[in-house]
C-alpha cells in the first residue's frame, strides 16, 4: 500500500516545495529537533493510553474510576496528540516525495485514522460506561492498544 496510489504525486512535490519543506531539507538540526518532539509526544500519548487501557482491562489503579482516570489524563492525551499531528505534518513536508512511496508510512496513517476513530467512539463509550474488566471494555482497550502501538511500530519501519 502506498499513498501515491491514492493521492496525486503533485501534492507530495508541492509539500516538499513549501518554505517549511525546503527548510527541513536544508537545516542541519531542524528535522532532528522536530522528530525528537514528535517521538516525545508519541511517548506521552502512549503512556496515557496504556494507563487508561490497562484500567479498562481491569488491571491497576482499581481505586479510581476509569472515567475519572481518563479525565485526569485527557489534557495530556489531547496535547500530545496535537503536538504529534503538527510535528508529523512538519516532518512530512520535509520528505513527502519519499514517504509517498513508503508502505509503512501508509500503514501508519491508516492506523492513525483508525486509532482516532476508535478513541472518539468505542473507547470513549467504554470509559464513560465504566466497562473496565468486562468483555466490551477489554475489547475497546485491546483495539486501542493495537492501533496506537501499530502507529509507533509502522513509524519505526
Amino acid at each position: 500500500m502506498q499513498l501515491i496510489a491514492i493521492i496525486p504525486s503533485a501534492f507530495f512535490e508541492w509539500c516538499e516545495g513549501t518554505a517549511l519543506g525546503a527548510w527541513l531539507q536544508q537545516a542541519m538540526w531542524g528535522f532532528a529537533t522536530i522528530e525528537t518532539i514528535h517521538i516525545m509526544a508519541l511517548a506521552v500519548l502512549l503512556g496515557t493510553m496504556i494507563v487508561v487501557d490497562l484500567r479498562l482491562l481491569g488491571l491497576g489503579l482499581k481505586q479510581m474510576p476509569t472515567a475519572e482516570l481518563s479525565g485526569l489524563l485527557a489534557p495530556w492525551f489531547w496535547t500530545s496528540l496535537g503536538t504529534m499531528l503538527v510535528s508529523g505534518a512538519c516532518l512530512f513536508a520535509g520528505e513527502a516525495v519519499r514517504l509517498s512511496t513508503s508502505g509503512p508510512f501508509a500503514y501508519k496513517m491508516l492506523f492513525l485514522l483508525i486509532a482516532i476513530t476508535v478513541h472518539l467512539s468505542i473507547h470513549r463509550k467504554a470509559v464513560a460506561a465504566e466497562l473496565d474488566g468486562l468483555v466490551l471494555g477489554k475489547a475497546a482497550a485491546w483495539l486501542s492498544i493495537v492501533c496506537w502501538l501499530g502507529i509507533a511500530l509502522a513509524g519505526r519501519a
